[in-house]
């Protein structure tokens, strides 16, 4: 089997790539040795982990392995953790019989798994062309390259690689971003088409960032910026809202596209648990935790401050210095 622009077209099962990335257009708007990690990795703060309740542990395991390449690096009757190398980056947690979480609700719209490189995201989409994984849409966002697929249990999926930053366009403290074809011809052209060289991931693929629903972004913003301190890099638009640590594009975004209003979450339903991000600053843990303490949110413990956002989406500060 030799990859094509058109096949990898067809796993998204439409007819033409410019269909193809109006899904992507929704989901953004717009060897040995030390292992080198993306620039998103090395902010202040950075996404770490995440973790889903879901159905049928088995199936959603099986799925990431094939998929994405992640390795079981902990595995139990009711539980799994899957990473890269050793790193653990997702935690599947067995609910057995839960509702699945409904669309418009509160919760995750995608966790977006970062490729070290154009390469290995070359790589990725060969392999998932030859597995023949359905995927939902393709976008050139000018700051990553991007493909988008949903999980067996309705978890949205993001994989993606950064351009180089120093390529990214920033005017007033934000940074361009949009949504365009992707190139990939261009992209596939840097991998062996003709055979599956993506039997397991990189070892420095990590989560990049995390893309939630909420009811109001407005207050998300308030949330995540204001009291995690992250900064917005998209402005203040009413349905979206993008923010990072240390000039990185995002680490979190949030949208009411299909939410607005949306209550608290139903904990007795699938999706997201929880997700953490990494505090390497010992001023900036702080001053979170200060101001999440002073809004009566949270509890601290050892190097980990516990909050949950305005929806009952479960936060994790872990303080690593």
């Amino acid at each position: 089997m030799i990859v094509s622009r058109r096949g990898l077209i067809k796993l998204a099962g439409v007819s033409s790539l410019a269909a193809a990335f109006q899904f992507a257009r929704s989901a953004e708007a717009l060897a040995t040795g030390p292992v080198a990690l993306p620039f998103a990795l090395s902010t202040p703060v950075h996404v770490e982990a995440a973790a889903l309740k879901v159905r049928d542990l088995d199936a959603m395991i099986a799925y990431y392995r094939q998929v994405l390449g992640l390795s079981v690096l902990i595995r139990d009757a009711d539980a799994a953790t899957l990473g890269a190398g050793n790193t653990a980056l997702l935690h599947l947690e067995r609910r057995p019989g839960t509702a699945l979480e409904a669309p418009g609700a509160a919760g995750l719209f995608h966790i977006a798994y970062l490729m070290p490189t154009r390469q290995d995201l070359a790589r990725w989409l060969v392999h998932a062309a030859m597995i023949q994984v359905p995927v939902d849409g393709f976008a050139d966002h000018h700051v990553s390259e991007a493909i988008y697929l949903t999980d067996p249990e309705g978890n949205g999926i993001e994989v993606y690689s950064d351009r180089p930053k120093e390529r990214w366009e920033w005017r007033d403290g934000l940074v361009t971003m949009g949504t365009a074809e992707l190139d990939i011809d261009g992209i596939v052209a840097l991998a062996d088409r003709t055979r599956d060289t993506y039997s397991q991931s990189p070892e420095a693929l990590r989560i990049g960032h995390i893309h939630l629903r909420v009811g109001d972004v407005a207050t998300a913003r308030d949330f995540y910026g204001t009291l995690l301190g992250l900064d917005s890099t998209r402005g203040n638009r009413p349905d979206a809202a993008f923010l990072s640590s240390g000039g990185y594009h995002h680490h979190v975004a949030v949208n009411s596209w299909n939410s607005r209003g949306a209550e608290r979450r139903n904990p007795a339903e699938t999706g997201l648990d929880w997700f953490s991000l990494t505090v390497a600053d010992t001023a900036v843990f702080d001053a979170q935790t200060t101001r999440l303490k002073s809004a009566g949110i949270g509890t601290l413990e050892a190097n980990t401050y516990t909050a949950d956002d305005p929806w009952g989406t479960r936060i994790r500060l872990i303080h690593s210095a």
